[in-house]
């Protein structure tokens, strides 16, 4: 039998497993690269999966490759709004 439940991480988690820092977690919110996948509605924390944590190795192996974040983003397909451009 196959699990396909997923593990939930805070963002404070997420950034002990991969190794990114929470600032730059909240940066790459803010840009479009990363979505929280919920929020509790008592304390507002964002909630991340599996996933996420896929997306950020793939996300600092291209960092390595020197890839600017905009190079990422096209290469994850993503588009963000007008107001996040000038940040990436």
């Amino acid at each position: 039998m196959i699990n396909n439940q997923s593990n939930i991480y805070l963002i404070k988690d997420l950034s002990r497993l991969s190794g990114h820092s929470v600032h730059t977690l909240k940066f790459y919110l803010k840009i479009g690269l990363l979505r929280e996948i919920g929020r509790s509605p008592q304390t507002r924390f964002r909630y991340f999966d599996d996933a996420t944590l896929a997306r950020l190795a793939q996300i600092r192996a291209w960092r390595r490759e020197r890839k600017s974040l905009a190079e990422i983003r096209n290469l994850l397909g993503e588009h963000p709004a007008p107001e996040t451009m000038a940040a990436a």
